[in-house]
């Protein structure tokens, strides 16, 4: 256990290094990762100026998340929270800095595959292994933050790079249409404000890079997930506390 702990910690630096020199590398290489975002323009090709504008905070959380990770800060509960996320941040910080290669060689195919690979395991995380959110607890809070943010841009990655990879110049057809919808509708009525911010985050994008009556839909569906976000975080709390209210007046009774 000793040994892992002291493994992750290494690997997880050398992940964000790695991820962020390629980063690098995509934005000042011939052809640039822009231009090739430019030449394959799809149905859900996003504004791509909104992608960087969220990765600069992602980065701020990403480096606050390691230095805690490396330091070993909180107590054993916490510093094992943020080791367990850890193994699947560094998979996804290396998928998505060897992506960023096959992308600025626009082999697009190749480079989705490390979309897959990142954008699955991130939402299997936060779905299956990621426990509860305690706002008591920074180390808590930076891991669901980075997590949930990775997601969450992941989401976005995946759409963009299989309509780049695969259709390129096709209009979404009305089957398209309304999956977008229902598919952002279910996932928000599950997400928490982070998650659920990261959804709408992603519709906005992909409706500026859009044009006409695709775009204003998108942004439509921005809007809807937005309230449904919204309520879900408003109303599911005071049912819950509700519930256990109601469970622990049972509880008294039999007592």
């Amino acid at each position: 256990m000793g040994n892992a702990q002291s493994t992750v910690r290494i690997l997880a630096p050398i992940s964000f290094l790695y991820d962020f020199a390629a980063q690098q590398y995509g934005i000042f290489s011939s052809p640039t990762m822009l231009d090739i975002h430019n030449k394959n323009l799809a149905a859900f090709s996003p504004q791509p100026f909104f992608i960087a504008g969220f990765f600069f905070p992602q980065q701020l959380f990403q480096l606050a998340y390691l230095w805690k990770l490396w330091r070993r800060e909180g107590t054993s509960a916490e510093r094992e929270t943020m080791e367990k996320y850890a193994w699947a941040y560094s998979l996804g910080n290396f998928c998505i800095g060897t992506w960023m290669f096959f992308w600025n060689s626009n082999n697009l195919e190749t480079s989705n595959i490390f979309v897959i690979i990142n954008t699955v395991s991130q939402l299997s995380y936060i779905a299956t292994l990621l426990p509860p959110l305690d706002t008591r607890s920074t180390s808590n809070v930076l891991t669901h933050i980075v997590a949930k943010s990775f997601a969450g841009i992941g989401v976005l990655d995946l759409l963009h790079n299989t309509s780049a990879a695969y259709y390129r110049g096709v209009p979404p057809s009305s089957l398209v249409q309304v999956a977008t919808g229902v598919g952002f509708a279910a996932a928000a009525s599950v997400s928490d404000w982070m998650l659920g911010g990261c959804l709408v985050y992603d519709l906005v994008a992909l409706s500026m890079g859009q044009e006409g009556g695709w775009s204003r839909l998108l942004g439509g569906y921005a809007v809807a997930t937005a309230g449904i976000v919204g309520l879900r975080n408003w109303l599911y709390p005071k049912w819950k506390s509700q519930r256990e209210g109601a469970y622990s007046r049972v509880g008294d009774e039999d007592a």
